[in-house]
């Protein structure tokens, strides 16, 4: 049940995420470059340790763990790939340079190109990958309350990159306003349903271990390739490194005290 509850907590981040897309500031690349560090001090102290732990086994000289991290890395780039997420945050780019307003500015270019149904597809995978992030909840709190409290931190932390993509990249391609709301809380209470779908179930421990190794390379894709480059992309600045060397630092500090 705790992993419900903690799960409540990306719903409500989903949600300020895409309150933060409809009022663009020009402090988000520091709260996405923290995020960042999170996910990859998560990746790097906790989740490849506990994978190998768990899985330990190796299939042609590599352990198990280090092959479904692998797997992971590759698995969302081929997604995002495929719906063409990175075409939106493509887009998203080039408008930072005009200002607040770069949704809409982009989204008058995509309604007539017909790109509606790219847009929507593009945030379905998003929502996919949130019930994902439900999942991966969970299953850490079945592995320890260590693993679980700072898996669920990092989840929580880039969870509002998420909600803040969701709504982009639905008007992003032309989409209403409407449209990208209901998307966006469908994307909210992804999470929420993923970690329900664990309390049916006990994973074991082996098939927990690859679950883990899987989840690292999937979050550790999403910070290197999504996350960073878009906290980089307006304000290439020292202080969104800092923001991400903080990042790192405070998970260091958090699975040693869990620890």
């Amino acid at each position: 049940m705790t992993a419900v509850l903690v799960a409540a907590g990306a719903f409500l981040m989903k949600l300020i995420g895409g309150y933060v897309a409809q009022r663009t500031g020009d402090r988000r690349h520091l709260v996405l470059g923290f995020a960042a560090g999170l996910m990859l001090g998560v990746v790097a102290f906790d989740l490849l340790p506990e994978s190998l732990h768990e899985a330990p086994a190796e299939i042609h000289g590599v352990p198990q763990a280090l092959l479904m991290f692998a797997a992971g890395f590759l698995t969302i780039h081929v997604i995002e790939r495929a719906v063409a997420i990175h075409r939106g945050h493509e887009g998203e780019y080039a408008a930072h340079t005009h200002g607040h307003h770069h949704v809409q500015d982009q989204v008058t270019t995509a309604s007539g190109n017909g790109y509606q149904g790219v847009g929507v597809t593009a945030a379905l995978a998003l929502v996919g990958h949130s019930v994902m992030d439900g999942f991966a909840i969970g299953a850490a709190f079945q592995a320890g309350t260590t693993v679980g409290t700072v898996v669920a931190i990092a989840v929580v932390a880039h969870d509002f990159a998420d909600g803040f993509n969701t709504y982009t990249i639905t008007r992003l391609y032309g989409n209403d306003r409407r449209r990208a709301l209901t998307l966006l809380a469908a994307d909210a209470l992804a999470p929420v349903t993923g970690a329900a779908i664990t309390l049916l179930f006990t994973i074991p421990h082996h098939l927990l271990g690859l679950y883990l190794g899987f989840f690292a390379g999937f979050l550790l894709y999403l910070a290197t390739s999504d996350i960073l480059p878009e906290a980089h992309s307006p304000h290439p600045s020292r202080s969104t490194l800092l923001c991400t060397l903080v990042g790192v630092g405070f998970m260091w500090l958090v699975i040693g005290l869990a620890g």
